[in-house]
């Protein structure tokens, strides 16, 4: 395997497998399952102990 065609195997699947990557944090960020998790975290800083 020389230099240039792993250079262009990590370009490319590297590339894919982050917009995979980014694509299933999206999913998990705004799946409604989550939505109370996330809420009752948002509002954990402005509570008194």
């Amino acid at each position: 395997m020389t230099y240039e065609s792993a250079r262009e195997f990590a370009a490319t699947y590297g590339l894919l497998y982050l917009m995979i990557l980014f694509a299933g944090v999206l999913l998990y960020a705004f799946w409604p399952k989550n939505k109370k998790k996330f809420d009752e975290a948002a509002r954990r800083p402005l509570e008194d102990d």
